[in-house]
C-alpha cells in the first residue's frame, strides 16, 4: 500500500510539473516510473536491462543521461538506440516515439513472446498490442495499459500502475 501511494505521488507530480517541462523529459520519466511497477521473468539474473528507442531523439538522449548504466536491481540501465524493429527482440523496454509509429508492427513481430515492455507515443497503438500507449485527453497526458499485451509478453504490472492507467 506504502509504494502505490508513493508511485500514486510520483506520477501525480510528473502530470502537475507537465507544463513546465518539455514532452520527451515527461516521456522519460513515466517510463522510468512504468518500469518500477513491472516485474519482468527474469528480473533477479545479472546482466542488462535495456531500453531501446526508435524514433525520437530527445527521448533518447535524456533517457541516455539520466538513466544509462545506473543499476536496476542485480541489472543495470542500458540506453540504446534502435536503428531497426529486429532489435526490439533483446530489448527489456521498446520506446517507439510517433515518428516511427509504422514500424509498430514489426516492433511487435520482433518482440512476440518475448519479455519486452513495448511503450508508444501514437494513436490507437495501445489497441494494437501496446502495452503502453501515451495518449492526450482534454489537454492533459495519460496512458493506455493493454493488459492482453502486458499478459503475452510474460510482464506483471503492479495494481498501482493499472490504478493510474486507462485500462483496455
Amino acid at each position: 500500500m506504502k509504494k502505490a501511494l508513493i508511485f500514486v505521488f510520483a506520477l501525480s507530480a510528473v502530470f502537475a510539473t507537465a507544463q513546465d517541462k518539455p514532452l520527451h523529459e515527461i516521456h522519460a520519466q513515466m517510463m522510468f516510473n512504468f518500469i518500477k511497477y513491472i516485474q519482468w521473468p527474469n528480473e533477479a539474473d545479472g546482466g542488462d536491462f535495456v531500453v531501446g528507442v526508435m524514433g525520437e531523439d530527445d527521448v533518447y538522449n535524456t533517457l541516455k543521461a539520466w538513466y544509462d548504466g545506473k543499476p536496476k536491481g542485480a541489472k543495470k540501465y542500458v540506453v540504446k538506440k534502435l536503428s531497426s524493429s529486429d532489435e526490439a527482440s533483446s530489448c527489456s523496454v521498446v520506446y517507439l516515439g510517433k515518428s516511427k509509429s509504422k514500424e509498430f508492427e514489426n516492433i511487435k513481430n520482433a518482440s512476440t513472446g518475448k519479455p519486452v515492455l513495448t511503450i508508444t507515443d501514437s494513436f490507437n497503438l495501445g489497441q494494437k498490442g501496446s502495452c503502453i500507449n501515451f495518449k492526450v485527453i482534454d489537454g492533459k497526458l495519460k496512458f493506455e495499459l493493454n493488459q492482453a499485451a502486458v499478459s503475452g509478453s510474460s510482464l506483471k504490472v503492479s495494481s498501482a500502475l493499472s490504478s493510474m492507467a486507462i485500462v483496455i
